[in-house]
């Protein structure tokens, strides 16, 4: 003991940390702080000792940065698949990608479920789900690493889309639609809209559909994307379509049709009135 005592307070004296000589004589924090509590160290040690404690704090952020606390990491992929299409396409459309995570956000419990599904594929852990506002729901994966990792595939996606097959286009218009659009339906007047901020993004659609015949118009003053004439919307219907239980909110003060029907069955009807004229 009184050998423990004299090394603690020789260590001590030649500027040593309380750190330093816990780990030199590897003996208890207390037990060290005991015998050297009276020995002060000189303002220089005591700024050097600031410094050294500062650099490894900064490489220790530096280096944990962007990674997760809990070591769950995204299982990461190069081949493209219809689920992996359909979840990048719903994240960038009525989603969010930040740097908590990724949140997804719709009022539709079928797509809410869809999008879960398919994140099990690269991410196999629980989302957190919580309402926004009454009826919309929020499905969120809180990770750094989901950031970085899904901004690449979106930007990725956005880049090659084009150049993927037939049935991906179709899987990432169909996704597009379920999420932004909506069928115009009043009398005589019908149309399958789409809305959305990002007017690149309604040019990209725009293109898409033209790979499936489909004509349509972007008004960039209103975010929208129109199709229009009973070819076309006939076209997507048979082409694209929305996925079935998808609905408009029937309970919306200005809802026309009073009920929660499936957008495929509004898009059946407008195109049933043709025949009626």
């Amino acid at each position: 003991m009184v050998h423990f005592k004299i090394r603690c307070i020789e260590l001590r004296k030649k500027g040593f940390s309380l750190n330093e000589i816990v780990k030199k004589t590897k003996r208890p924090k207390t037990s060290v702080y005991f015998h050297i509590r009276h020995i002060s160290l000189s303002k220089k040690r005591k700024q050097e000792i600031r410094r050294v404690a500062a650099e490894r704090f900064a490489n220790y952020s530096k280096n944990i940065k962007g990674k997760s606390r809990l070591n769950r990491h995204p299982i990461p992929f190069n081949k493209w698949g219809v689920p992996l299409v359909s979840l990048v396409g719903h994240l960038i459309f009525d989603g969010e990608i930040k740097h908590e995570g990724c949140v997804y956000t719709n009022r539709s419990q079928v797509l809410l479920k869809h999008v879960a599904a398919c994140m099990q594929i690269v991410y196999p852990y629980l989302p957190q789900k919580y309402e926004s506002i009454p009826g919309v729901f929020k499905i969120g994966y809180y990770n750094v690493e989901l950031e970085s990792f899904f901004k690449q595939k979106a930007r990725e996606l956005l880049e090659n889309i084009q150049n993927m097959g037939k049935g991906f286009q179709r899987t990432f218009l169909r996704a597009f639609f379920d999420d932004e659009g909506s069928v115009y339906f009043i009398r005589k007047r019908r149309a399958v809209r789409g809305y959305q901020h990002n007017a690149k993004i309604l040019m990209l659609i725009k293109r898409l559909l033209k790979n499936f015949s489909i004509k349509s118009n972007v008004d960039e003053k209103y975010n929208e994307i129109m199709i229009t004439r009973k070819e076309n919307i006939l076209r997507f219907a048979k082409e694209i379509n929305f996925s079935k239980g998808v609905r408009v909110n029937g309970n919306r003060s200005n809802s026309i049709w009073r009920k929660s029907l499936e957008k495929r069955e509004i898009l059946r009807r407008a195109l049933a009135s043709y025949l009626k004229n």
